[in-house]
């Protein structure tokens, strides 16, 4: 499914909490841009389309530290179901080999290949 879009259309209206007239969601409009990506352009983390539905303990601190190289990534994490794959290897889009879906920044001098 395209959560994002079933947000954007109105089909899902996620709340913080299972109680009614719980606390409204927290949009996070922050990007992390990941840089230890070899020769692949970088990784752009959209905070804004996982908050938008999504609290922020449902990562923060269990699955992923907040802070700055505390969490080590890799694809064969994320192929096994761990990390990003947790969500999307299952849930999520789970096209993980359309990789400008996450690998959207062109390193310098790098030219777009998508």
């Amino acid at each position: 499914p395209d959560w994002v879009r079933a947000l954007r259309e109105g089909a899902i209206q996620p709340r913080a909490s299972v109680r009614e007239g719980g606390a409204p969601m927290q949009s996070l409009d922050l990007d992390i841009v990941m840089k230890n990506t070899a020769e692949m352009p970088w990784v752009r983390f959209p905070h804004t389309a996982h908050t938008q539905w999504l609290a922020c303990t449902n990562c923060h601190d269990a699955l992923f530290r907040p802070k700055a190289g505390a969490n080590p990534i890799s694809m064969t994490r994320i192929l096994q179901g761990e990390s990003c794959g947790l969500c999307h290897a299952t849930v999520a889009f789970t096209a993980l080999y359309t990789c400008e879906r996450c690998h959207s920044v062109a390193q310098p001098g790098q030219k777009p290949w998508w």
